[in-house]
């Protein structure tokens, strides 16, 4: 089984421990946060297969945060809340959601309805034509729509800029990219001649998709100029 990243919102320290409790029993890997801004911030960290999202949390509402998450991505998303007025669950669904729990619940309902929702998510993946939004490199495999990616059939945990440069260089398999392209592509701010914070992460994605990163076969140095994707001789 892939290794599966779930977020946990909810600002009730004790249903969030019970909750996360509950998911990494079942095998799960569970990262929470408390509040809107944590919420956002844990989401651009690293790739999740779903979030379990409470409305009522302090800073940002869930709403606002479930409408910023959607504006790029459509990883499945369970609202949790204590309303359960059906103009409640017509918004959170229409604005995006997968499902929705009305508080209180159980966890054994709970847990139902996270794999129900995990293995659409995996069968829908896995019987789709490919479209130009999922693209397969290698044994590399990037689904645009629900930042994850996969290799050898593991799942593995980028960063937000990390996934953007992948991104970058296996939608241009052909084309050498200079530091300020690649600041302007992924960071989308000019170039300051700040190296260091290129060479870190291109370091960092290496360790995660190269067979040996100190010797590179994927994201290839081109001296004086910059990066290209290197050539797979086996797909």
């Amino acid at each position: 089984m892939k290794s599966i990243n779930i977020l946990v919102v909810e600002d009730d320290q004790a249903i969030n421990h019970l909750i996360a409790s509950t998911l990494k029993k079942s095998g799960y890997i569970v990262y929470t946060a408390f509040d809107g801004e944590e919420a956002l911030l844990k989401y651009k960290e690293r790739a999740y297969h779903m979030i379990l999202l409470d409305i009522m949390i302090p800073k940002i509402d869930g709403i606002e945060v479930m409408r910023r998450i959607r504006g790029e991505s459509i990883v499945p998303i369970i609202i949790l809340s204590a309303k359960d007025e059906e103009i409640d669950k017509i918004i959170g669904l229409r604005m995006g959601a997968d499902d929705y729990m009305t508080k209180p619940f159980s966890t054994a309902e709970l847990l139902a309805r996270v794999d129900a929702t995990i293995r659409r998510s995996f069968h829908f993946h896995k019987n789709e034509t490919l479209k130009e939004e999922n693209i397969t490199y290698g044994d590399i495999f990037l689904d645009l729509n629900n930042y994850y990616v996969v290799k050898n059939e593991e799942n593995i945990s980028l960063t937000k800029k990390e996934f953007e440069i992948l991104k970058l260089f296996l939608k241009n398999p052909n084309r050498v990219f200079t530091k300020e392209q690649i600041f302007k592509y992924v960071w989308e701010e000019e170039y300051m001649h700040d190296e260091n914070t290129l060479m870190v992460h291109i370091r960092r994605l290496r360790k995660k998709i190269e067979k040996d990163p100190s010797k590179p076969k994927m994201i290839t140095t081109v001296w004086g100029i910059g990066y290209k994707l290197g050539e797979i001789k086996h797909v």
